[in-house]
This record gives structure tokens, sequence and C-alpha cells, in this order.
């Protein structure tokens, strides 16, 4: 779609720092649905909510069926609702985040949506008390409760901000940006770009050998940030 570049971010340890909020979250939600005390926690960095919330459920018992999968769901996002007024004391943004989601909008030729493992109603919840939402398109972008295998939400993404866009967006003019392997391996899928950012429990190397396009510590350096996103060369992250 000409020179159009579509920029896919991820949510936790990305943009922001919510530790320890999805253990809190799914023990009150499985407690809340279907009466049962969290014994068992899945791993959560780069796994979908869909993922996530099946192995929840067969590792304590329950069928795991989508009736089941729904219920945990809509719990979910009741008790983030019902928390979002905390957020800003739970956690924070991460280095460079504002500034980089700033100047990409700058380019008219920018998109910025989310690929994230959350709901799209979490995600809207854990950005709005932190003023990270002004550049992103809730809209178009891929959540969790979609799928298990995270490329399907780039493809989702993908999907959606052509439709809005009138017309594809080439696989290398989109960009993911997220913590840990599963963000890259779901760019990479696609053929998309993908950078690593080790804000989150992943090393740098980690990230590089999953064949991250371009590894940064975190989002500081603005310039070398756009540079990846905007030239798609990675540039030597550091």
């Amino acid at each position: 779609m000409g020179n159009r570049t579509l920029v896919l971010w991820d949510i936790d340890l990305t943009l922001v720092d919510l530790t320890g909020i999805g253990r809190e979250w799914y023990s009150a939600a499985l407690a809340n649905t279907l009466g049962l005390t969290l014994t068992y926690v899945p791993a959560f960095p780069g796994r979908t909510e869909r993922a996530i919330t099946h192995e929840l459920l067969s590792a304590h018992g329950a069928q795991g069926t989508e009736e089941e999968i729904q219920a945990i769901f809509a719990e979910l996002i009741a008790i983030a609702e019902s928390e979002r007024h905390v957020l800003r004391d739970r956690g924070h943004v991460l280095p460079g985040v504002p500034e980089a989601l700033a100047r990409l909008a700058e380019h008219d030729h920018v998109v910025q949506t989310l690929v994230t493992g959350n709901l799209a109603e979490v995600s809207h919840v854990k950005l709005a008390p932190f003023g990270l939402l002004d550049h992103i398109d809730l809209e178009i972008g891929g959540y969790g409760s979609l799928s298990a295998e995270r490329s399907d939400l780039v493809s989702a993404a993908m999907d959606l901000a052509g439709r809005k866009h009138g017309g594809f967006f080439e696989p290398e003019s989109v960009v993911v940006i997220g913590d840990t392997p599963h963000d890259v391996r779901a760019a990479l899928h696609h053929g998309a770009v993908a950078i690593g950012v080790g804000t989150g429990r992943h090393s740098l190397t980690s990230l590089r050998e999953a064949g991250a396009h371009a590894v940064f510590r975190d989002l500081s350096d603005t310039e070398k940030v756009l540079s990846a996103v905007l030239d798609r060369q990675p540039p030597g992250g550091r």
C-alpha cells in the first residue's frame, strides 16, 4: 500500500509495566466464575489471553469449553474496569514510549495499533490511564481473544488496517514491536519486520536469536527507534 507503514505494538513490558496485575486478575476471575482457587499460573509473557485461559482452566480441572473461556474473559474485563483508577499507582510507562508514539504519529504514512495478548477492552484499560491512546487506533488491533497463536493476531491487524486504509499492507511495511520471542516469531511468520525490546523478561540475546531485525534495551533512543521503524533497516540496537 504505497509507502504506508503499519506499526503493531505489544502492551505489557513493551509500552507499560503492570507486573503482577495479570496473576491477580486471573485469580479473581477463576474464583468468581468457577469458584476455584488459583494453584497454577501459566506463563504470561508473549502469550494470548485465549492460550493462557485454556491452560489455566485445564490445569484447574475445568473442561476449557468456549463457554468457560468467555466467562473468564467477561470477568477479566469487569475486574480490569473496576481497577482502572489504581493502575497509575500500580504501574508505569516504560522509557521512551510516549516520545516514540508521538514522533511516529508525526508521519502521515504511519498507522499505529496493537498486537497484544490482552483482550481489546483490557488493552484500553491498561493504556488509557497513562495517556497512551492518542496515537494508537484500537479498532484495527489484533487481540488475545482471537487465537492461541500470536501470528493470527498479526494477520488480523493487517487485514483490519488494510480495510480501513483502502488496501493491503505488504509484509515488509509492517513492523511488530514487542519484548518476547513470541512477538518476534509472530512478525517473521508473516514476513514482517520484528523489533525486540529488552524491557521484559527476555534477554537481548534471546530476542536476537529469535530473529529480531533490531533489538533495543528500551525505547529511550527515539531517533534509533524511528530509524528502525521507518527505514526498516536494522541500525544495530543497543
